[in-house]
């Protein structure tokens, strides 16, 4: 779950009107990093698979492996070995099952496709910046991500996971741009705070509507 964000009249927005873009490439920015669970996608792991293992949330975070998920996102173990060892006590389940029921979970949540479609309409560059296992490649399949934003970093592919810094850094330097010129946006405040650790411009994800204002007080262009 999110933590509460400072409330938005506190927090000082740097303001993209006034910056140029890159004289080299002649990149607009500024860049937009996104997680994607819970901030673009509906996340079925809260929602749905408790039911699917016919337990509550408690139960499911009480009987699961400690690490075997964030393994899994990190790409250090794949899909057998996850299966292997998903419940502490190794007990079988159906993994196939657990993916369709992940695949029905997806969708965008409400407002959201429709904010990416504008910042794509005027020209902003766009990432995924996720903790997710290779299970991005379920999530593209239905929803077709793409179309607005490149798939650049995911856990599953860097081997590190937010908050850990050194993630964060590793985005600026492929990118090659000063991180003051990124913004990344994120359901959960700790991972925000990460960002504005290393200089990267933090907004916390409420809804659609809240992402939309604050990036209008950024002086990004939203219309459309």
């Amino acid at each position: 779950m999110a933590l509460n964000s400072p409330n938005i009249s506190r927090v000082s927005f740097p303001d993209y009107s006034t910056k140029k873009s890159d004289e080299l490439t002649n990149r607009k920015l500024p860049i937009l990093l996104f997680d994607i669970m819970d901030t673009i996608v509906r996340d079925p792991f809260y929602h749905d698979v408790p039911a699917f293992f016919r337990m509550s949330m408690a139960e499911l975070i009480e009987s699961k492996h400690p690490t075997a998920w964030i393994e899994f996102e990190k790409g250090l173990i794949d899909e057998a070995e996850l299966a292997r060892k998903f419940f502490k006590d190794g007990r079988p389940f159906d993994l196939e099952g657990l993916k369709d029921c992940m695949t029905r979970g997806y969708s965008y949540i409400e407002g959201v496709e429709e904010l990416l479609l504008a910042l794509k309409t005027n020209n902003y560059e766009m990432h995924a910046f996720t903790n997710y296992p290779i299970w991005c490649e379920m999530i593209e399949d239905k929803l077709n991500l793409s179309r607005y934003l490149s798939w650049t970093f995911c856990s599953f592919k860097n081997g590190k996971r937010k908050p850990d810094p050194e993630f964060y850094l590793d985005v600026v330097k492929h990118l090659e741009v000063d991180p003051e010129n990124c913004v990344f946006v994120d359901d959960r405040m700790k991972n925000v705070e990460a960002a504005r650790g290393v200089g990267i411009v933090g907004v916390q994800f409420k809804s659609a509507y809240t992402l939309r204002q604050d990036l209008s007080m950024m002086r990004l262009d939203v219309s459309g």
